[in-house]
């Protein structure tokens, strides 16, 4: 479907390529989770070479609904940032908290359903920006299509969690040998379903790396490891 470049932790960009599954099913997800139909306008904020601009795009085009275009180069933020959402009647926005920091929240219509992702959530946030909206912290890396997980809506009264696999995807906390952590125990994060990309462009060394067989799957099925613990 596409080639997203990444660093990720590394600092060398990586291609990640992302199959049409994995797209479909996000789109579909959004759908039904956060509620996009053909009434629905939905705002792109990110850049085109970051993957929450793939998230914007397909959230909007592949579900009929209206994708709004921010009207300056570069982010919008504070005044700009609440004055685009309630001019332009946004339903669905996607943003990092950093984004979302410096604007009113008196200032901005009620009734959005406002994901935030790419950075963690400070409660205090959640707090100002919940009351009249759905608040939802999402969590994704670019070789999942671009979400993994998702909380249910938060209020801010205490840490916003990352939530639970969207659908068709699995996730597991695992040791170095592959075996699942006990409840409490720090372990590293796999990732597992129609999400994963088909790996990184022309690296088929890193991609081994990174994408293992899934002893929890089926024949062929892989884990993609996140690095997060």
């Amino acid at each position: 479907a596409y080639a997203m470049y990444t660093s990720g932790s590394t600092g060398r960009p990586k291609g990640v390529v992302v199959g049409h599954r994995g797209v479909a099913s996000l789109a579909a997800w959004q759908a039904e989770y956060l509620g996009v139909g053909e009434d629905s306008r939905v705002g792109q904020f990110a850049a085109p070479s970051f993957d929450a601009a793939a998230w914007e795009t397909v959230m909007a085009l592949l579900n009929g609904a209206t994708l709004l275009l921010t009207p300056q180069d570069g982010p919008v933020l504070g005044d700009d940032l609440t004055a685009f959402l309630r001019e332009r009647a946004v339903t669905h926005a996607t943003l990092t908290p950093t984004a979302l920091s410096g604007a009113d929240p008196e200032s901005a219509p009620a009734g959005l359903t406002l994901v935030l992702a790419g950075e963690a959530v400070p409660r205090d946030l959640v707090a100002r920006w919940a009351p009249g909206r759905r608040v939802i912290n999402a969590y994704g890396p670019t070789e999942t299509t671009v979400c993994a997980t998702a909380s249910a809506p938060v209020d801010g009264t205490v840490a916003p969690p990352i939530g639970g696999p969207i659908a068709n995807t699995r996730v597991y906390v695992l040791d170095g040998a592959l075996h699942p952590c006990p409840v409490g125990v720090a372990g590293e994060l796999y990732v597992a379903g129609a999400g994963l990309a088909r790996g990184y462009l022309r690296r088929p060394g890193l991609t081994a790396e990174r994408f293992v067989t899934d002893p929890f799957g089926g024949p062929g099925e892989r884990l993609y490891r996140t690095g997060d613990v």
